[in-house]
């Protein structure tokens, strides 16, 4: 009983902490969602745009920028790195997963030029998070309040985008292009720009982890992909995918509730190292159990197999 409540306190003194972090990662799982399930366009893009823009973010706040500049220009160094990836894809037609892999690996020693050593502190230095009202600035609910507001207001922004005609246009290219292509949709325009914005939402995620953690480091994304598939499996386990709104609320969802289990593991004495290893058998778990339940009762269909 001792234990149980052991476990239970170090879990609710975690909660403000995640809850802060996952609002934040969600940009990243809101990344990873776009091209993977609006353009079936699957990228890796997103483990280095998000230390991209988490580097752009730490030298010009480093220089004295304004805090909210310094996102805005990680928002558009990410939308350039995802504009080149799927440029990539389609000029040289390279797998869309090599073009990622591609893209990552040139952006390590990109943002080893940007910052000029592989971390920068920029610890003090003014973040957005002081612009929380009635709270004090450095605190996880700063934090929570700024990064819910920015979620929100960008989930609102995207819901209403792809109801537009290029939204309609976008997400028509990832269920047919060449049905989009013969209706007079420019497949190519489509896709860089989709995944150009799955990009900036990621390096927007790493400007707002920097301001959130005071330094930026060249692997602040490693493992950070795999983090986000987990995030996103759960989310639309909850609400679902089968409409444009449930599919941009699946990633904050999902976000939240993963690191919420997180914080349950680390509370309950797992060691931090493990969890990449519980992140990868849970993701493989959630990718497993359509086949498992196709091919329940006996071996699987000809047609499963083949599939």
């Amino acid at each position: 009983m001792d234990l149980i409540q052991s476990i239970f306190t170090s879990y609710v003194a975690l909660i403000p902490v995640t809850l802060a972090q996952s609002l934040i990662l969600a940009f990243v799982v809101l990344g990873i969602m776009i091209p993977f399930r609006t353009l079936q366009f699957p990228d890796l893009t997103s483990e280095g745009a998000f230390p991209l823009g988490g580097c752009i973010c730490g030298i010009m706040i480093a220089a004295g920028a304004n805090p909210a500049l310094a996102i805005a220009a990680a928002l558009c160094a990410g939308f350039l790195a995802g504009c080149c990836t799927a440029f990539i894809h389609l000029r040289f037609r390279i797998h869309t997963l090599l073009a990622g892999i591609l893209m990552m690996t040139m952006l390590y020693s990109i943002n080893l030029r940007i910052m000029g050593k592989s971390n920068l502190s920029v610890f003090g230095s003014p973040t957005v998070y002081e612009w929380a009202p009635f709270v004090t600035p450095g605190f996880p609910v700063s934090k929570i309040i700024i990064a819910g507001l920015i979620g929100a207001a960008v989930f609102i922004i995207l819901n209403l985008f792809f109801k537009t005609e290029k939204g309609t246009a976008l997400r028509a290219v990832g269920a047919n292009p060449a049905m989009a292509e013969a209706q007079g949709i420019s497949v190519w325009t489509a896709t860089i720009g989709g995944v150009g914005l799955a990009s900036a939402f990621s390096a927007t995620g790493g400007a707002l982890m920097v301001q959130s953690q005071g330094f930026a480091d060249v692997n602040m994304g490693l493992g950070i992909l795999i983090n986000g598939l987990a995030a996103l499996m759960i989310g639309e386990a909850i609400v679902g995918k089968k409409s444009v709104a449930r599919q941009l609320l699946a990633p904050f969802v999902g976000a939240i509730v993963y690191y919420q289990l997180v914080s349950l593991c680390l509370a309950a004495g797992m060691p931090p190292p493990d969890l990449k290893l519980a992140t990868g058998l849970f993701v493989l778990a959630m990718l497993a159990l359509p086949s498992l339940k196709r091919s329940r009762g006996g071996a699987p269909a000809r047609e499963t197999i083949r599939e």
